[in-house]
């Protein structure tokens, strides 16, 4: 008799019990909480799989010492505890649970904003000390009151249909969601955050935790709000500055806060606590029974499919491509990323419909993971989902976003060529990019029709401006001035003294308070600051 050693997979984090007796009825399972990093780093090895949840963290160390593993399985939504470039340098697959704790953190935010505005929480505390304080704890209807929603992903949705029930008025921003699926659910899209900021009565917070986002709601854009504004927060620390808040509520211009996620977790000090304008709690976002099942069911199943030789359902890190078509699509997997990027950091306003083209050889081919990667770095940058290579022509879609894409085997000046193309109803802006020599150099190579060869670099610049003598010279030396290093200088133009585009590589990050200066000096009011 053949002895057959099963699968093993460990738990380190807690883990629904069904869960748990799914993954027990095919493979030999070991639940080991609280794990210490270099515990971990001993055990990992030994196992086929590892299933946590926000309290495990995977570091490169860790993951280098995971010699069996084939699949990471994260509990919930966030893998900011997973060092991704390692799992996937090392071949191990990660998946997640993205859709699971969706109505739970719009409850969550409900229920934050309810206590917010009947001061539950303080009035709770008054009477258990033996205080009957009825008077000091008066507080204000939401019905008739107007929500704005930042970030209208999935979760935001949630929040809006069932806030509408309790008679708010809602208006969203997300510029990149479609004016229709916004008219399908009844909700008043924002073109700009400052419509949000002079309408609403309650903002609430929901987006990723990203460079654009990172200290998004400081000081300045309280002072843009109305007064007396109450901010609510349930989606990732670091967008709002505690500090700033604070002052804020402190200053009266805003009403108060709640807070679910903070700056640093776990967090036990933070300039909000002890601010009787403030509820705060310890992340409970996703902290419900039905959530937590579902989480672990849907990971216990993909971490069964695959061990047992299937596909994921929810890959964090994995493309969808044929493998005989990796030699060809590869070259192009950096240059789409760059453009996805170079793009969302370049479009204003709201985009309703993207156009994607490929021209020349690369047509012949399945694009679909090119699609994808220029997709998900396009809707990152509002999303609060966690998008990956697989969800986010379903996040396109939901979002009401028209995806057109274009095929031609005709490329006049370049072997192969990528399009981007995006439209709004106030505003568009094409993109084409390249890739050239043995080594494959990704290139953008034209800018709204200004033909302008350049290799993306970390850090770059694009100047809008009138033709005219001197230009260059001025760009220079503001950035001189600034102590920044321009690498290299792209000017691409349709005519002489007509408009141009100037783009930058750069050797160091500009701030926002440079950008200022430059401005300042120069008089150029249209710059776009590119870090890829």
């Amino acid at each position: 008799m053949v002895n057959i050693m099963k699968k093993k997979v460990l738990i380190t984090d807690g883990l629904a019990e069904e869960a748990i007796k799914k993954l027990k009825e095919h493979f030999d399972v070991g639940e080991k909480k609280g794990l210490p990093g270099e515990q971990l780093k001993t055990e990992i090895g030994k196992y086929d799989s590892i299933i946590i949840r926000s309290a495990t963290r995977l570091t490169p160390d860790i993951i280098e010492n995971a010699d069996n593993m084939k699949i990471i399985g994260r509990a919930g939504i966030g893998v900011d505890n997973i060092d991704l470039p390692a799992a996937t340098k090392k071949g191990i697959i990660v998946v997640n649970a993205p859709a699971s704790n969706a109505v739970t953190v719009a409850e969550h935010t409900i229920a934050l904003m309810l206590s917010l505005a009947r001061k539950i929480p303080e009035a709770n505390y008054s009477l258990k000390e033996g205080r009957w304080e009825k008077s000091k704890f008066k507080g204000i209807e939401i019905e008739g009151k107007t929500l704005g929603i930042v970030g209208f992903g999935q979760i935001g949705g949630l929040v809006a249909k069932k806030v509408i029930g309790l008679g708010m008025k809602v208006t969203a921003y997300d510029p990149f969601v479609s004016g229709d699926r916004f008219k399908e659910l009844g909700i008043a899209k924002a073109n700009k955050l400052e419509d949000i900021y002079s309408a609403a009565d309650f903002i609430s917070i929901h987006l990723p935790k990203n460079k654009d986002t990172l200290g998004m709601f400081d000081k300045k854009q309280f002072n843009k709000m109305k007064k007396g504004t109450m901010i609510l927060n349930v989606a990732r620390g670091g967008i709002v500055v505690e500090k700033d808040l604070a002052e804020a509520i402190s200053e009266g211009q805003i009403g108060g806060a709640a807070l679910d996620v903070y700056e640093t977790e776990p967090c036990t000090d933070s300039p909000v606590f002890g601010m009787e304008e403030v509820v705060c709690t310890p992340h409970l976002g996703a902290a419900t029974e039905e959530a937590q099942s579902r989480a672990g069911t849907v990971i216990a199943d993909q971490v069964i499919e695959v061990l047992n030789g299937g596909t994921a359902a929810f890959p964090v890190n994995a493309p969808a491509i044929r493998p005989e078509e990796m030699e060809v699509l590869s070259p192009f997997f950096e240059l789409a990323e760059n453009m996805g990027s170079l793009f969302a950091n370049l479009f204003e306003g709201n985009m309703d419909s993207i156009d994607i083209g490929y021209h020349g050889k690369v047509s012949e081919y399945d694009t679909r993971v090119l699609t994808s990667m220029i997709l998900v770095k396009i809707l990152k940058k509002y999303s609060a989902e966690s998008l990956n290579m697989i969800n986010v022509d379903l996040i396109a879609r939901e979002a009401g976003l028209k995806v057109k894409i274009e095929k031609s085997s005709q490329s006049s000046d370049y072997v192969n060529l990528i399009t981007v193309n995006g439209n709004g109803p106030d505003s568009g802006l094409s993109i084409s990019g390249t890739v050239t020599g043995k080594k494959n150099i990704p290139r953008f190579i034209a800018i709204d029709k200004f033909e302008i060869d350049m290799v993306p670099s970390l850090h770059m610049a694009f100047i809008r401006y009138d033709d005219v003598p001197g230009q260059i010279g001025k760009i220079g030396t503001a950035f001189g001035k600034l102590g920044v290093n321009i690498a290299a200088m792209h000017v691409g133009r349709k005519k002489m003294s007509g408009a141009a585009v100037m783009g930058l590589n750069l050797d160091s990050e500009v701030t926002n308070e440079m950008i200022k200066s430059f401005m300042e000096d120069t008089g150029f009011k249209n710059i776009n600051i590119v870090n890829l």
